[in-house]
């Protein structure tokens, strides 16, 4: 074949291709395109979603921190009658970038809900703080006695002589 028949038959089969039209050539051109937007959709809306548990978690420790903190405050200054001790709770709760929205104060033992509002969430967790409770008898672990340790072999150390 010479050169200038080769040419010619080239020619030829590519307005035969043209003649069919455009989706016949490339059915499938840009379809990548479409699949990469939909997966970084998808992954930009998993992204968001931990991010939005991630805030939730970090909100839920901090009021849970604040409403401990605030009640071993109040715990604290239990003496001093119990305005005065949820003043105290309320006057650490607002240091922590929380709200004391209940006070509880019987005795030494100090009840506290405090909100702690962080981005869209605003968790409210109640703590409570006070002296130990009394140890039931036979139990060990009372005033002047270690805690019951179990050792190797199942020997009991931390039970009297």
């Amino acid at each position: 074949m010479t050169g200038a028949r080769q040419w010619a038959r080239v020619g030829a089969e590519a307005g035969a291709r043209d003649r069919a039209g455009p989706w016949a050539r490339d059915r499938d051109r840009g379809s990548a395109t479409v699949w990469g937007v939909v997966v970084a959709t998808v992954l930009v809306a998993v992204f968001g979603g931990v991010l939005l548990l991630g805030q939730a978690v970090v909100a839920r420790h901090r009021a849970a921190a604040a409403a401990d903190l605030a009640a071993l405050a109040a715990a604290a200054t239990w003496a001093h009658g119990p305005e005065a001790a949820c003043a105290t709770a309320i006057r650490v709760a607002v240091a922590q970038g929380a709200r004391v929205t209940g006070c509880v104060v019987s005795g030494e033992v100090a009840e506290i809900r405090a909100r702690a509002p962080t981005g869209p969430f605003a968790p409210e967790l109640d703590s409570r703080a006070g002296p130990p409770l009394a140890a039931e008898p036979g139990r060990g672990g009372g005033p002047g006695q270690g805690p019951r340790v179990h050792g190797v072999g199942g020997a009991v150390r931390g039970d009297g002589p």
